[in-house]
């Protein structure tokens, strides 16, 4: 087993001089990827490339929805059709596609190794948790044969349970399944992160996407139950005539509203709380540096979990909010910028005089940097109440949310995946591809999404298949910016495909990093270690062994 992390007390045999691969003995086989398998590492596997695979169709749904706004005539799809496609698009890019893969996917694989764990808590528990997932995303493609839910991804009652109400029910069973999911996962990282670490690891040493899978696991699951009952309301008034949202039978839409928004803003933080992770990991590595405040860091990471639970009214300005609940939600809002701002700062510290690698990681890494401070400034503006009056329901909100979630959430799932392959592979991914990747994503982004903010504060509104012809111009430069975002994923795919087949070798830490994951095989043995770690110092103490030394020299 290779061992090259100073981090670690281990007595493993000694490493050959040529990288020497783990025996295919304490290796799955291919065929295990698709059956219920218990191992962490084999489910994170699963997780990711079933989020890859919808990223695939939700982006396909996006192509489709901008091609049909290149021009302001419904001449590509059917308007029904557009609105089934920016349902279920927004459903399987947070649904299928984010959370899974940042949550599920990085969250099963490197967890247990950051701790020093050969396992998760509940194995059983973790693999029925991937395995409800696929059962959710065939009830969304049946729901298409019934005319796909229409009512928007959130599914405002009563347009939700008028507009083909079959598939409406089909889109909530498929929520609730990963809903399940979710609060199953979020159970099992709680569990395992407090009551499995190695004990040479206390909390404060742990790496910081542990502290970030701790935040987002208690969103999960203090948010998810009131959106799972929300849905299962709505699902009773669409098929056994209750009237919780209907008021002309005694209900309130706005109950609904509250219900869905209490889990769905949190749900902002559920996805970028692991990116936040990654980049935690990611840029102290290429920098060379320790983090900059390591304790404010994870810290920041809970206030955002607490505050982030008292922001959801934000979204519901116009429904006829009372002045003081204006007034809280607005101060609220505001507040949750405070601990994302110590976690940028923090990331800017330790970037300042580091000996950057710009490898693609890294360039990803500071591309969601300045995406996300982009997307940041923007919802800071949506927490005052005139101008978010003035541009709620407008491209403007679009603008700003894909800044936050694509700029934000798949730039890190990137940055993620460029660092850690060659550890889940054992093989490298090719850099030169890797930062053609980048290029074009970073450009396609603004391309698509910076002119959405002009368009909402123009006065174009969202979720709409026709327009007026004045908003021509800058949604066929939106389309054009799509169209390039679609092409960025190709040298991506390819690049992952060949290098998992061919790709050169990987050492076990080819990166030289300190975190406990690096200090087993690349890829890991099934048993993750053949002696577990002993955890001597902190997991970004770059540099400071040649200070001491230094120290003593003078």
């Amino acid at each position: 087993m290779t061992q090259t992390n100073p981090r670690v007390i281990a007595q493993p045999t000694p490493p050959p001089p040529e990288i020497e691969e783990v025996p295919s003995y304490r290796m799955w086989k291919w065929y295990d990827y698709f059956t219920f398998n218990v191992d962490h590492k084999l489910i994170g596997i699963q997780y990711i490339v079933m989020g890859f695979i919808f990223y695939l169709v939700g982006g396909a749904m996006a192509i489709a929805m901008r091609t049909e706004l290149r021009t302001p005539d419904p001449d590509f799809v059917d308007p029904s059709l557009y609105n089934a496609l920016l349902t279920n698009h927004g459903t399987v890019m947070i649904f299928l596609w984010v959370i899974p893969t940042t949550i599920g996917g990085f969250g099963n694989y490197f967890i247990p190794l950051m701790i020093g764990a050969r396992d998760m808590a509940f194995p059983k528990l973790n693999a029925l948790a991937f395995w409800l997932n696929p059962p959710a995303a065939l009830l969304l493609a049946v729901s298409f044969i019934y005319g796909g839910a229409q009512a928007g991804w959130t599914s405002y009652p009563p347009l939700s349970e008028i507009t083909a109400p079959q598939a409406q029910v089909l889109w909530v069973a498929a929520l609730i399944l990963i809903g399940t999911s979710s609060i199953m996962g979020s159970l099992n990282f709680l569990v395992t992160i407090w009551k499995m670490r190695v004990p040479s690891l206390p909390l404060l040493k742990m790496p910081l996407f542990c502290w970030s899978i701790i935040a987002a696991a208690v969103i999960a699951l203090i948010g998810t139950p009131p959106l799972t009952i929300g849905l299962l309301l709505l699902t009773f008034d669409i098929l056994f005539g209750t009237s919780f949202y209907k008021p002309d039978a005694g209900g309130t839409v706005v109950l609904y509203q509250h219900l869905f928004w209490f889990y769905s803003h949190p749900a902002v933080y559920l996805m970028v709380l692991p990116v936040f992770g990654v980049m935690s990991e990611v840029i102290p590595v290429y920098a060379r540096k320790p983090i900059f405040g390591y304790t404010a860091i994870a810290y920041s990471s809970l206030a955002i979990s607490f505050v982030g639970l008292f922001v959801w009214v934000h979204h519901m300005f116009t429904s006829g909010t009372a002045p003081w609940m204006r007034m809280f939600f607005t101060v609220s809002t505001l507040l949750v910028a405070i601990p994302t701002g110590v976690k940028i700062f923090s990331w800017v510290a330790t970037l300042w005089q580091g000996k950057i690698r710009y490898t693609s990681a890294m360039l990803f890494a500071v591309g969601l940097l300045s995406m996300f401070v982009f997307g940041g400034i923007t919802g800071v503006t949506l927490a005052a109440v005139p101008f978010d009056l003035h541009v709620h329901d407008s491209y403007y909100i679009v603008g700003h949310f894909h800044y936050v979630l694509f700029g934000g959430s798949v730039f890190g799932i990137y940055a993620g995946v460029y660092h850690w392959f060659p550890k889940m592979t054992g093989r490298f991914l090719d850099e030169r591809l890797g930062k053609i990747h980048f290029v074009m994503t970073f450009f396609g982004t603004h391309l698509t999404f910076l002119p959405m903010h002009n368009l909402g504060l123009s006065g174009m509104p969202r979720r709409i298949a026709m327009y007026d012809p004045q908003f021509q111009a800058l949604n066929q430069l939106c389309t054009w910016g799509a169209y390039l975002l679609a092409l960025s994923i190709v040298p991506f795919y390819f690049n992952v495909i060949y290098s998992w087949i061919k790709g050169k070798r990987s050492s076990g830490n080819p990166w030289n990093a300190l975190t406990l994951e690096w200090t087993t095989d690349s890829p890991p043995m099934i048993e993750n270690w053949e002696v577990l770690p002993v955890v001597t110092t902190g997991p970004y103490d770059y540099g400071k062994d040649r200070q001491e030394e230094v120290r003593q020299t003078d």
